[in-house]
C-alpha cells in the first residue's frame, strides 16, 4: 500500500512539474507578445506625430512619388517646359559656382 502511495505521489509530481513548465512558457510568451504589441502602437504613434527619422525618410519617399505620379500622368508640355526650366537653372548654377569659389 505505501508504493502504491509512493507512485501516485511520484505520478502527481510529475505532472505537476509538467504543467508549471508549460503554464511558466505560456506566460512568458504571453508577455513577450504583449511587449512587442506595446513597442508597435509607439511606434505607430510615434510615426502619427511625425516624430523620428524614419517619419522623415518616408516624408521624402512620399514627396518623390508624387512627383514621379505627376510626372508620368502628366502628357502635356507644360512638364517639358519645367524639366527645361530644371535644367536651365542647373546650368546657371554651375556657371556661377566656381565666381563665387573665387571670391
Amino acid at each position: 500500500m505505501d508504493a502504491d502511495l509512493v507512485l501516485i505521489f511520484g505520478f502527481i509530481l510529475i505532472i505537476a512539474s509538467i504543467a508549471l513548465g508549460v503554464g511558466s512558457s505560456i506566460h512568458r510568451r504571453s508577455n513577450d507578445h504583449e511587449e512587442r504589441k506595446l513597442e508597435l502602437l509607439a511606434r505607430t504613434e510615434e510615426a502619427k506625430a511625425g516624430r523620428g527619422a524614419a517619419s522623415e525618410a518616408y516624408r521624402k519617399l512620399e514627396e518623390r512619388v508624387r512627383v514621379l505620379e505627376r510626372i508620368a500622368t502628366d502628357r502635356g508640355t507644360d512638364l517639358a517646359q519645367q524639366i527645361e526650366h530644371l535644367r536651365d537653372l542647373d546650368q546657371i548654377d554651375e556657371m556661377t559656382a566656381p565666381k563665387e569659389k573665387l571670391q
